[in-house]
């Protein structure tokens, strides 16, 4: 048995605004977030690979999770993205995450280093639940090979959950592939495990999952919802298709430039579109375009507060 935990449903990984100086934009950070848990999100992992979470460093994670918090957002929905290579690092933003009552934390394994062995990874993980120390630590594990070229073995994850079974209490799939995901949830009923993209929400749904953790989330989450709150209805499966058409059509460009301008197109707001380097906006004419494939095939619309 895993530990007590709320997380379900639509999840999104938050989008990080920059300001005109290449810094964190707080207040676009907060009303964002506010508008996703308004437009249908469940949770919220800020500081994830589409937050931009690799080019944001320790304190700059700090305050922004921070600054969601004292702008009113409740804590136990908040799923930060704590997994950096140096594990005082990952150990100190987890121990303010903690400190600040968020509901878990999304942890990456170290990914510099590759072809570390199960062995080493497990390692790391007990070095780090151990070093923050604290009960109320509820880790889920952040699994992305096709990114971090590191991740969680079907038998890790077991072995994680044998040793800390009221700490490892989930996982995000982000390998893109269903035969993983599908494999973790007959090997581990009970435990939570959210697909990292809406296209697998559906089957997930059907064997056992607890949602999903996408990044189109972040424009469209209301279709999302829809799906993970109608699976068990015969319209499922139109909902499904419908909702993995957008998401093909939006990541058929890089998907957080993308993300970006369609938040930038409908808030009227320019400064949306800003990334961090290495990262480049799209290009108007790239965006634009499809911005009208969206609204001209879905009839797609961010219905922004």
């Amino acid at each position: 048995m895993t530990g007590s935990h709320d997380f379900y449903g639509v999840i999104a990984p938050v989008l990080t605004p920059f300001d005109e100086q290449g810094n964190p934009d707080t207040a676009r950070f907060v009303a964002h977030a506010k508008w996703l848990l308004a437009d249908g999100c469940t949770g919220l992992a800020p500081f994830g690979t589409t937050g931009e979470a690799n080019s944001l460093g320790v304190e700059e994670r700090i305050g922004l999770l921070d600054a969601l918090i004292n702008g009113g957002i409740d804590p136990k929905l908040l799923m930060p993205g704590t997994g950096l290579c140096a594990l005082s690092d990952t150990v100190a933003v987890t121990k303010h995450a903690v400190e600040r009552g968020c509901g878990g934390v999304m942890t990456l394994p170290p990914f510099y280093y590759k072809a570390v062995s199960d062995d080493g990874l497990f390692a790391y993980f007990a070095d780090f639940i151990e070093r923050v120390g604290n009960d109320r630590l509820r880790v889920y594990l952040y699994h992305i090979p096709p990114v971090a070229h590191v991740g969680f073995s079907v038998e890790l994850v077991g072995r994680l959950i044998k040793a800390y079974p009221e700490t490892v209490v989930g996982l995000k799939d982000s390998s893109g592939d269903w035969d993983n995901t599908k494999a973790l949830l007959d090997a581990y009923p009970g435990f939570t495990i959210f697909p990292g993209s809406e296209i697998f929400l559906l089957d997930g749904m059907r064997n056992g999952a607890a949602g999903c953790i996408t990044a189109t989330g972040n424009v469209n989450a209301r279709m999302i919802r829809n799906v993970y709150d109608n699976w068990e209805t015969d319209q499922a499966d139109a909902l499904q298709a419908e909702i993995t058409a957008v998401r093909q059509t939006i990541q058929e460009r890089p998907m957080i430039p993308m993300l970006k301008a369609i938040v930038a197109h409908y808030l009227n707001d320019p400064q949306w579109a800003r990334v961090r380097p290495p990262f480049l906006p799209l290009g108007a004419g790239e965006a634009e375009a499809g911005i009208a494939e969206l609204s001209e095939q879905f009839g797609f619309e961010l219905k922004a507060a």
